[in-house]
């Protein structure tokens, strides 16, 4: 196993989670942990191990060098709490934030391979968890948690690396929602279809419980990636299937009678105002198209039996509270998603977010990448596209796409010659790096995410929510300009989210079965762009800022409501709130703590916007042809085509827009 931290780095690391765990019964050692780390960033492709390698030296540094490192640990308590839990700088925040790296090395602990391997996993054991394998699915229609191989891509799908081709009739860069769309619906009108992809190839039976490896190989960044200033996490599958293999299957249209708040704003309305009007029929019937492909239907109730009714039981007691019309009418329900099809259900195992070890998820791999290889489409796995390269001669002074420069896995370039096009859907960052690279002129601006940030509650003693024994996401609340969102993590995941520092965190996470978690989902809209390759994004004080105190004051209501009895929101220095707490000091409590984004735990899977649609050149990078303005043949069909954010869960929209761009007319 590959060791990406020194000696140095590592004693760093056990100095320090010997401090957070310090009088606390560990159930693992500190050395333990820091082989759990090893093992973790060992998987990880790309410089972010280097780059954490470097930042644990400076911390240590900045800690005190030796005098940490060999003081007692009552001294490395108190530096850590005076440096890094209590402090207001921007740097020693962002130092902060490796504390929730080594309560992924505790809590991520794993033995041996398989499930059966972990029936005695110490860590487990002492917070009270149980693997899928081993609970009790005696309840009437339980699922069984059969693993079935038949919907996964076979060898035949592939390219070898050894057999690369010298050109394909039409290259589409990405796997995930707009690029397996996309590649399906070119395929079906006979195009010879060539899919690339960064990362790698997971079938169900390579697909494991084991968080740490999971997240390492899925994952861009192993599932650490940041904005350019540490303020936000951003998750994105790296893997054939892109991010629709991790993330939770959501399908949510932009507006929607019933699901989604009348007094939303108007997606569509806003992009028509910007210069890109979606003909709102056509993207309907694309919507409607994608749904039927994936299989698109509710989360059942029995998959989030305990979390999920948690949130509308909470939510119902906290409108009648307010009496307020806009609470009166917000949508509260069950999501729908791209699994629960009756002949092949859902078996709530609680790991969506690592991928589906059970063959039940209707993500791209699954789905249309299947369709697309079924007409011929082939796809090339572990191979980055780095650059479009371009004829020398202009066609009615437009640029024609020669095809694409490929860096494989093992170092190796290579050029494809793309005879009729060439597609972009790497993903919104992705897409704008290579456009940029490839002399697209303003890729990159613009830029949207949808920001998550978790609310977790204690429920009263003798209470047993068990809410890892279910789907992670079930249940969510349209309050119109944000939502609310039911759910939990396994152990490694749930303990990066869990808020505290040393005892506190130790305590809420060994309360594993009492709590609740929920989260909120707010649009940040336009407020970054890509520099040096990574996205820079600043939230507003007048906007973003405030509505996001308002959505956790909301949620943390809805707790209480629904019988909490103490609420954790995520902030930095995890201060907690109980119950009996006025409503108005809760509102009062987020306007004291969150002065900036550094104050809390930030998270989005959305990234949006960079290359928007529009008919004007000056204001977009994108045709409504969705083909690249000033070129004849490359399309962009993932969400970086976004004129703006869309607010909710973007994966359907992603795919729908995708459909709309590709399927009506032979685009090529």
């Amino acid at each position: 196993m590959r060791r990406p931290f020194n000696r140095i780095q590592a004693l760093i690391l056990r100095k320090m989670a010997e401090a957070l765990f310090h009088g606390q019964p560990m159930a693992i050692s500190s050395r333990q942990v820091v082989d759990n780390l090893q093992d973790l960033f060992g998987n990880i492709t790309g410089n972010k191990p280097r780059e954490i390698g470097l930042t644990v030296l400076l911390l240590g540094l900045l800690l005190g060098g030796p005098f940490f490192i060999w003081g007692s640990v009552d001294t490395r308590v108190r530096r850590m709490r005076n440096r890094l839990e209590r402090s207001k700088n921007d740097l020693m925040q962002d130092f902060a934030r490796l504390r929730g790296i080594i309560y992924a090395g505790y809590y991520g602990h794993w033995q041996g391979n398989t499930q059966e391997d972990n029936v005695d996993n110490p860590v487990f054991q002492a917070i009270g968890y149980t693997l899928p394998a081993h609970r009790n699915r005696s309840m009437a229609g339980e699922q069984k948690l059969e693993i079935r191989t038949g919907h996964d891509l076979t060898h035949e799908a592939f390219v070898g690396h050894d057999a690369l081709p010298d050109e394909e009739e039409v290259i589409v860069i990405g796997s995930g929602a707009g690029g397996g769309t996309a590649a399906a619906e070119l395929a079906k009108q006979g195009y010879r279809v060539l899919i690339v992809e960064a990362g790698p190839h997971y079938p169900t039976s390579r697909i494991t419980h084991e968080e740490k490896r999971m997240a390492a190989r899925l994952f861009v960044d192993g599932a650490i990636q940041t904005t350019r200033d540490r303020d936000i996490v951003v998750f994105q599958g790296r893997c054939v299937g892109g991010s629709t293999v991790i993330n939770n299957g959501i399908c949510l249209r932009v507006k929607e009678e019933g699901r989604s708040h009348p007094l939303a704003d108007d997606v569509l309305a806003t992009w028509h105002a910007l210069g890109a009007p979606i003909n709102e029929a056509r993207l309907d019937a694309s919507y409607q198209a994608v749904e039927k492909a994936l299989k698109v239907s509710p989360a059942a109730p029995l998959s989030g039996r305990n979390n999920g009714p948690h949130l509308m039981k909470g939510w119902a007691a906290y409108a009648e509270a307010t009496g307020l019309e806009r609470d009166r009418i917000a949508p509260a329900d069950w999501f729908r998603k791209n699994w629960g099809d009756p002949g092949n259900a859902c078996v709530y195992c609680g790991y969506c977010n690592t991928g589906c070890a059970y063959g039940r998820k209707n993500a791209m791999p699954q789905s249309r990448l299947r369709e697309a290889v079924g007409h011929d489409a082939r796809i090339l796995a572990d191979a980055q596209v780095t650059r479009i390269r371009w004829k020398a001669d202009l066609v009615n002074d437009k640029r024609v796409a020669d095809g694409v420069e490929l860096l494989l896995a093992d170092g190796r370039r290579h050029f494809v010659r793309a005879r009729r096009g060439v597609v972009v859907a790497a993903g919104a960052l992705a897409s704008s790096r290579l456009l940029k690279s490839s002399g697209v002129a303003n890729s990159g601006k613009g830029m949207s995410l949808n920001i998550a940030c978790p609310v977790v509650a204690l429920m009263p003693q003798g209470t047993r929510v068990d809410a890892w024994n279910e789907d992670q996401m079930t249940s969510y609340v349209d309050q119109g300009d944000f939502l609310l969102e039911s759910h939990f993590q396994p152990p490694m995941s749930m303990a990066t989210l869990v808020p505290g520092w040393f005892g506190d965190h130790f305590g809420r996470m060994h309360n594993y079965n009492r709590l609740a978690s929920a989260g909120i989902l707010f649009p940040a809209d336009r407020c970054g762009q890509m520099k040096g390759g990574k996205l820079s994004f600043k939230l507003r004080d007048d906007v973003e800022l405030p509505l996001l105190r308002r959505a956790l004051a909301t949620l943390s209501k809805v707790h209480f409501a629904a019988g909490a009895e103490e609420v954790y929101p995520a902030l930095a220095r995890g201060q907690a709130l109980g119950a009996g707490t006025h409503w108005g000091d809760i509102d009062q409590f987020f306007e004291d703590n969150i002065r900036e984004a550094d104050d809390v735990t930030l998270s989005s899977s959305h990234p949006q916007g960079g290359n928007a649609i529009g008919k004007n050149r000056d204001n977009s990078v994108i045709g409504m042809d969705f083909r690249v303005h000033g070129t004849t043949n490359v399309m962009v069909t993932d969400a970086s085509v976004f004129p703006s954010c869309i607010r909710v869960n973007a994966q359907l929209t992603t795919m729908a827009m995708a459909h709309y761009a590709t399927a009506d007319a032979s685009p090529f």
